[in-house]
């Protein structure tokens, strides 16, 4: 496999934590400059990381891993996206919203939890095809660094598109975002399962 083709690959796996980090950019306000990094990075930490073990894993586990980690995907962002059109609409119920309402807004909306659930979630994938690498000839620290960093650089674009269209859409970022996630899980599954082929 060569450097062209473990690019291609990494723009292809960095496609789901760009739209990702479109739609949570919506919600960042002014000041939260840090949290475009965070997300970024744990996007690009896990992307680095899900190949690697994948590698180490071994080809034995490949159809189990393949069979459901669309399912998985599908199950966190669309719990993630339910989850932020409930905010936005206000029907929270909990004591934990009693508390979150007290709260900075940047807090009740991207938690530090929220983005490592999205990280794993966009970076699955990524764990499928470092299984891939048991089987061809590549340095899977060389590949694995390519594709962090292309999905890191990716993400801050994404994060950066989203904070500037958030300021259009004002109140409907978190029903926006929300959506945004939820069709992200369902192309996700709709590929898997052989529905709809070649779309990013």
């Amino acid at each position: 496999m060569t450097l062209l083709e473990i690019f291609l690959v990494a723009v292809g796996l960095a496609m789901d934590a760009f739209g990702v980090a479109i739609g949570k950019g919506l919600m960042l306000t002014e000041g939260e400059s840090y949290k475009k990094f965070v997300l970024s990075f744990l996007f690009g930490l896990f992307q680095f990381i899900m190949p690697l073990i994948g590698w180490f894993v071994g080809s034995q586990f490949i159809d189990i891993i393949s069979e459901f980690d669309h399912w998985i995907i599908f199950i966190l962002l669309s719990y993630l996206g339910i989850s932020m059109i409930r905010q936005s609409r206000g029907e929270c119920t909990c004591a934990a919203h009693a508390e979150q309402s007290q709260g900075p807004v940047n807090e009740r909306t991207l938690g530090m939890w929220e983005m490592i659930m999205l990280a794993v979630a966009t970076s699955l994938d990524a764990l499928a095809v470092g299984l891939t690498f048991a089987f061809l000839s590549v340095n899977v620290w060389e590949a694995s660094s390519i594709i962090g960093l292309v999905a890191f650089a990716m993400s801050m674009i994404g994060v950066y598109l989203g904070k500037f269209m958030g300021r259009f859409v004002g109140e409907y970022a978190e029903i926006i975002g929300g959506v945004v996630l939820i069709l992200i899980g369902l192309k996700i599954l709709l590929q898997h399962l052989g529905i709809i082929v070649g779309l990013i």
